[in-house]
């Protein structure tokens, strides 16, 4: 192994130098420690070449390995609805090898997860019958199906298609073919794990035995393609689920010590996948490492683990204390692809780090392209050529007056102030951050304030910004700044009347003193207990509210006509400690509720299912539905377009909030948009790239 201070470029700090150094994984090299783990995308086998741009541009940004997402190998193991990459026979290869082409040129090692989902697998596409180690019904959701046991011949069959899996990746040109035993959505874990596997042969009953599958993968593997290629082994050494499931200072250990040295490379982790990748709101970075720090007392092979690192000393950490051989990464390498290359080359605080809000991970449950937060041009790399360091020239000069420094109007002004504009950032606020600022400050979301952090640090180094706060702005001082060009992004409030999916009218008695929205809150209003949580938005808000009341001394109820509280971030895989959360705390919480009335003390309440009506004591209640966009400037400005056009003034423009409320990756994403696109718009036939099917096989 070379010494990397002989190459090191001279921006970078020596304390970072170990993070470059290069890493054998059995028969390849990795040029540095930096390792996107697999991560779904929501394009997979539906949308390849997108799939492959977005791997291709980590690739370009410094991760020396790059990895798939799960592989399907058999028709067997169909995720859908789910979009995941799909290897059943040869013709699925030529997809997978625009992977590898986009990543190896940028010098880095191509890796692929081959999957088979064993009792997760609903085969909604192929409809075929779910396999696993014992006959049993799946967790898949509330899905009515179950899996059939395995017989012998059917496990040889198993280890046929994970080899003919992995020689068909060796031929697309993968250089790291996974074992995937992790997240309780592998076939080869079912077996690993009691619950699943109450088998009386040899795969069955003792830990050796329920290894046995494992073993026989890697070995398989190893023969097929290992001369070339490296092979990975991706294992859950703890579930958190106590004595039910894996602990990594029991069965996960024993797993690690029985096949030490077996693979090229550990990639460990906690599981399930709500654990693997919990939110920040619930785990900081790190987290992980009490349970997998083990690993390397044990094996002499290179191991990679993740922990949603952001802090390159906390990489180095990991590395100078013996837990980790590479740092390893999903959502770090969403929010900012260039992540190795900034540390490298010494641009420490130009990194975006990620906010750990899993709106990446809502992409694979919506079965759509993937979106981050942060970085707003994740997912769009081929369909819209969107690059996260890269923005188009300017046409012409233009100076902007940019109304609103919450995530939409700071990305917008980020963003032309890059391409060369002059541009005037105003808010009627002391600080910047809009509606990111302000809910930053509630319980477990002060990682959000990335979001306003990392734009500010980048205005502040842009000569062409000007950045006024505590300036309210009306249309005449709109008509006085001479600016060629107006955004409008002044957000939007909360409304106060009940209004949102399940109510289409103002609710009866709260117009009143007692009903109060989130703003009134953030301004410091006093509630009164008990305190009733109207949640009809079904985010994270409600429950974040409901939360913070609770913890101030008021008696709550979180009150919801869904089903279950927080219902949309079952998307963000933190719903059900969302729920934990509530109840932990002595929340009441009421499902399927919808409001009738409130009187000032107490609140009518019906059931969404048989329309039962009773009383619910309140004094306070807290609306969290629909929003009102903040328009009225718009409207002001709407009314006089002659004066507009005398000013000198071309187009006025409203994004994010203001325009349409939505989620802060919405606001951001639509910031950004403006800022490329505003003189360089799509053709509205083709707003941006499809991928279709080859109608001529």
């Amino acid at each position: 192994m070379s010494d990397p201070a002989a190459t090191r470029p001279s921006a970078r700090d020596r304390r970072f130098d170990v993070l470059f150094e290069p890493v054998r994984i059995g028969p390849v090299v990795a040029r540095n420690r930096f390792f996107q783990v697999p991560h779904c995308n929501g394009m997979g086998h539906a949308r390849p070449r997108a799939h492959a741009a977005m791997r291709g541009v980590k690739a370009e940004g410094g991760w020396a390995v790059v990895s798939t997402e799960e592989v399907e190998i058999h028709p067997s193991s169909d995720l859908s609805p789910y979009v995941e990459g799909r290897l059943w026979d040869d013709r699925d290869a030529a997809a997978l090898t625009l992977i590898t082409d986009a990543v190896h040129a940028h010098g880095a090692l191509a890796a692929i997860e081959l999957a088979h989902g064993g009792i997760n697998t609903p085969n909604h596409y192929s409809r075929e019958t779910a396999l696993g180690p014992s006959h049993t019904v799946s967790p898949y959701g509330y899905a009515p199906f179950q899996a059939r046991a395995m017989t012998k011949r059917e496990i040889r069959e198993f280890r046929q298609w994970h080899r003919a899996a992995a020689i068909r990746a060796k031929r697309a040109g993968f250089d790291v073919i996974y074992v995937y035993a992790a997240h309780d959505l592998s076939l080869i874990m079912h077996f690993l794990l009691p619950r699943h596997n109450q088998r009386r042969d040899e795969y069955g009953g003792s830990l050796d035995n329920r290894v046995r599958l494992l073993r026989e993968l890697i070995d398989d593997t190893k023969d097929a393609v290992g001369d070339t290629c490296a092979i990975a082994v991706r294992l859950a050494v703890e579930e958190r689920r106590g004595e039910e499931g894996l602990e990594h200072a029991g069965e996960g250990r024993a797993i690690v010590e029985m096949l030490a040295d077996l693979p090229d490379l550990w990639d460990v982790n906690v599981s399930g996948w709500s654990n693997d990748s919990a939110t920040s709101r619930f785990a900081p970075e790190g987290s992980q490492e009490p349970f997998v720090s083990f690993v390397k007392r044990i094996t002499g092979k290179p191991v990679v683990g993740v922990g949603r690192f952001t802090s390159p000393d906390a990489m180095v950490a990991q590395i100078r204390r013996g837990v980790l051989d590479f740092i390893g990464a999903a959502r770090p390498s969403i929010a900012d692809p260039f992540l190795p290359a900034k540390i490298e080359r010494g641009d420490i605080d130009d990194i975006r780090e990620c906010i750990g809000c899993n709106v990446c991970v809502s992409g694979d449950y919506t079965a759509t392209p993937i979106r981050c937060t942060q970085n707003p041009t994740m997912g769009e790399e081929w369909r819209k050529g969107w690059h996260p360091e890269k923005l188009p020239p300017k046409i012409r000069d233009e100076r902007f007056l940019i109304v609103g420094a919450g995530p939409a109007g700071l990305e917008c002004a980020r963003v032309l102030a890059l391409r060369g504009h002059e541009v005037r950032l105003a808010d009627a606020a002391h600080e910047l951050g809009g509606r990111v600022t302000l809910e930053s400050r509630l319980p477990g979301l002060s990682a959000w304030r990335r979001v306003r952090d990392y734009r500010a640090s980048r205005l502040t180094k842009l000569p062409n910004v000007d950045v006024y706060l505590d300036s309210p702005v009306t249309s005449e001082l709109v008509l006085d700044a001479d600016a060629t060009r107006v955004v409008l992004a002044t957000g939007a409030r909360w409304r106060r009347d009940g209004v949102g999916r399940a109510n289409r009218r103002a609710v009866p008695g709260f117009d009143g003193p007692a009903v109060l929205t989130p703003e009134d809150l953030y301004a410091g209003r006093a509630a009164h207990s008990p305190v009733v949580v109207f949640d009809d938005d079904h985010y994270y808000l409600g429950g974040v509210l409901a939360e913070r009341l609770r913890t101030d001394g008021h008696d709550v109820v979180l009150l919801t006509p869904a089903a279950i509280p927080s219902a949309w971030t079952v998307n963000t895989l933190e719903q059900a400690a969302i729920h934990r959360r509530l109840l932990e705390l002595g929340v009441r919480v009421l499902v399927n509720r919808n409001v009738v009335d409130f009187d000032g003390t107490e609140l009518g309440i019906a059931c969404t299912i048989t329309g039962r009506e009773e009383r619910l004591a309140a004094a306070t209640v807290v609306t969290v539905t629909a929003r009102w966009p903040n328009e009225a400037l718009a409207e002001e400005l709407a009314a006089i377009p002659e004066r507009t056009a005398a000013a000198g003034i071309v187009s006025i423009t409203s994004i994010g909030d203001c325009d349409a409320p939505g989620t802060i990756a919405a606001a951001v994403y639509a910031g950004h948009r403006f800022g490329r696109e505003f003189d360089q718009p799509p053709n509205p036939a083709e707003p941006f790239r499809r991928e279709y099917p080859d109608l001529d096989r």
